[in-house]
């Protein structure tokens, strides 16, 4: 009995992983890479929003991740009209990131956070001159996305 309760526990675990696998798969394309996502701007002719987040330890960036990038709403205008740019700044060892990519995130905050907000939300254009800048809105995904629209027609 106890070995029938604990496999369909590690069964459901492991089918749980494997959907959340898939969907991030199928989710939108979040580069992690500065010069992958100015092309892909430049080939399609699209802004950059670049998020400047602490994964693992800004509150406001976890509830924006949860609230508008995960949601379908958001995929769908991203997919349309965006190229999408993470740029992490984890504070646990677990999560640290390569020595390229912290250098990286370093240097465009350095360019595009001075002031060192987060979450930072910076839209670029294809050539990475800034449009707008803003942050986390509660609202939900409606909202965030007539927000950017709104960003962009200034």
């Amino acid at each position: 009995m106890i070995k029938r309760i604990l496999f369909t526990l590690v069964l459901g675990m492991a089918l749980s992983l494997n959907a959340a696998f898939a969907q991030s798969a199928e989710g939108n394309d979040w580069k992690v890479k500065y010069e992958a996502a100015a092309a892909q701007a430049k080939a399609e002719h699209k802004p950059i929003l670049m998020v400047f987040a602490g994964s693992d330890w800004c509150k406001p960036c976890i509830m924006l991740r949860k609230e508008v990038w995960e949601s379908q709403e958001f995929k769908q205008y991203a997919k349309d009209n965006l190229v999408l740019l993470e740029l992490d700044f984890p504070r646990m060892k677990k999560n640290q990131l390569s020595a390229d990519l912290t250098k990286q995130n370093e240097e465009l905050a350095a360019k595009y956070d001075k002031e060192g907000l987060f979450p930072l939300v910076v839209l670029t254009d294809e050539s990475g001159n800034i449009i707008a800048k803003t942050g986390y809105k509660a609202g939900g995904p409606e909202k965030y996305v007539e927000h950017l629209k709104e960003l962009q027609k200034n």
